[in-house]
């Protein structure tokens, strides 16, 4: 559900810039409201933790879950109203309420993760994690996609009018996530007392990783945010806006693979059964997003059963057709984990550097180069949340929920880099060159990984 709804945000671009007529840097106002969110949040955190002591110790891991689910789906009510009242500020109101949820699930799930094992393997754990945040993220576009652009979009009404159904579903999700979690039980590893005070800036490398969350976050996100308008263009695809979401899906989908792949990669299992696995994720979960992309939900909803079946199949050697190139990244995927050696930081900077080299070719390239080059990012960036996260909080002791909430706080960059992005767009009226804005973030993201993590401490072992 958090990587479901976080990506919706691609879909909602689109839908505002139309329904509310707006200019690129006002459509990315979006992400400004919604990861913007997630700083003061973390920052509200922050000065709490300096002040009396670490909130997350006191309230436990658990509680911080809930409280994080109920706000969320407070956010998620607001829409209801913002939709009947036209109001494209109450939606961005939302989205910030819906932030705020979220950076409490952060604070408290990230640094849980990392420490119900030993630090070598806090990367494994954490991608793993985020393998399953990327199922939601991965679906995501295909089911917003056509809930917002065809099932709830009415010819007479309003185009903001077909986002407030989606977001009352999440709101009683959420609830009901909220009251699941309250009654599982969860052990109460880690938690403890904390020291008042700013203690974790005093690690030089969780300061330069609070840097690197935040080109990470606002690269990943400009990406995602700009593709439907992206391979809309004729010179680059010339896709209407549902075509598009299903590369947007397939974008989000190669973090899915990655994350997957890279909790195998830097895990402890034996070698053997890592090259079986790191083979066998992959090409599972190609087809399971094929066959996804493929569903024939026009049919579904009318209810002509009879056919669904075999426009799925005729649907399914059509995508085969359109996708199949994409089977060429994955296996460069799999080169560079090998390459990565199954370090944290190595597979960092390969991925990021690769990354780079993507976006490059996207802005000197056109056409379907381009296209294929910017939706294959997914699969490079997989890694860069849960590498750099891990490897920031190491070697903190005591501090690492204070570490991560400086770290969520930097989660900023999906609030600014975007709008940024947006604005190189509309300044050089070229969306293609403001893929320098993304490029920028990934190269200090392949410092971090190259030396930045290793700055201000001994090497862990």
């Amino acid at each position: 559900m958090w990587g479901f709804m976080t990506v919706f945000n691609d879909i909602l671009i689109p839908r505002f810039k139309e329904a509310f007529t707006l200019g690129y840097f006002q459509a990315m106002l979006v992400q400004f409201a919604f990861f913007g969110a997630y700083s003061v949040g973390a920052l509200l955190y922050f000065l709490i933790s300096a002040q009396t002591g670490d909130p997350i110790a006191k309230i436990g891991y658990k509680n911080g879950v809930v409280i994080g689910l109920l706000i969320s789906a407070a956010g998620s009510a607001l829409f209801w109203p913002a939709a009947i009242a036209n109001s494209y500020p109450m939606f961005l109101a939302g989205l910030f309420i819906v932030g705020l949820g979220f950076a409490m699930l952060q604070i408290a799930a990230n640094p849980y993760v990392t420490i119900l094992g030993p630090e070598k393997t806090a990367s494994s754990r954490l991608n793993l994690a985020q393998g399953f945040n990327s199922i939601g993220t991965t679906i995501g576009p295909i089911i917003g996609g056509y809930l917002i652009f065809q099932y709830f979009a009415k010819s007479n009404a309003h185009g903001a009018d077909s986002v407030k159904v989606p977001y009352m579903m999440f709101c009683v999700v959420f609830a009901l996530l909220a009251l699941a979690f309250y009654f599982i039980h969860l052990p109460h590893i880690g938690e403890g007392t904390i020291e008042r005070g700013a203690a974790a800036l005093k690690y030089p490398h969780v300061v330069l990783g609070i840097v690197a969350i935040f080109m990470y976050v606002g690269g990943e996100v400009c990406v995602g945010s700009a593709i439907i308008n992206f391979l809309g263009q004729p010179s680059v695809a010339g896709l209407t806006a549902i075509e598009a979401s299903k590369y947007v899906s397939l974008y989000w989908g190669g973090l899915l693979i990655g994350r997957f792949m890279g909790a195998v990669e830097l895990s402890e299992m034996k070698a053997v059964n890592k090259r079986i696995m790191l083979v066998i994720i992959p090409i599972l979960a190609f087809v399971l997003l094929l066959v996804a992309q493929s569903a024939p939900l026009d049919a579904m909803r009318n209810g002509t059963s009879g056919s669904v079946f075999s426009l799925w199949q005729d649907n399914i050697v059509q995508k085969w057709a359109d996708f199949r190139i994409y089977l060429v990244f994955i296996a460069l995927c799999w080169v560079l984990f090998q390459f990565g050696r199954s370090l944290a930081a190595r597979t960092l900077l390969i991925f990021s550097a690769t990354v780079v080299v993507l976006l490059l070719t996207a802005i000197l390239v056109g056409g379907k180069v381009a296209m294929w080059c910017v939706v294959a990012v997914g699969l490079f960036t997989s890694i860069g949340w849960s590498n750099t996260f891990s490897l920031a909080i190491e070697g903190v002791g005591i501090y690492k929920s204070q570490a991560s909430s400086l770290l969520v706080m930097a989660i900023l960059g999906g609030a600014l880099l975007p709008p940024l992005q947006g604005l190189v767009a509309d300044i050089t009226k070229n969306l293609q060159i403001s893929f320098i804005v993304p490029l920028v973030a990934y190269s200090y993201v392949a410092f971090y990984g190259a030396k930045g993590h290793k700055v201000g401490r001994e090497k862990t072992a």
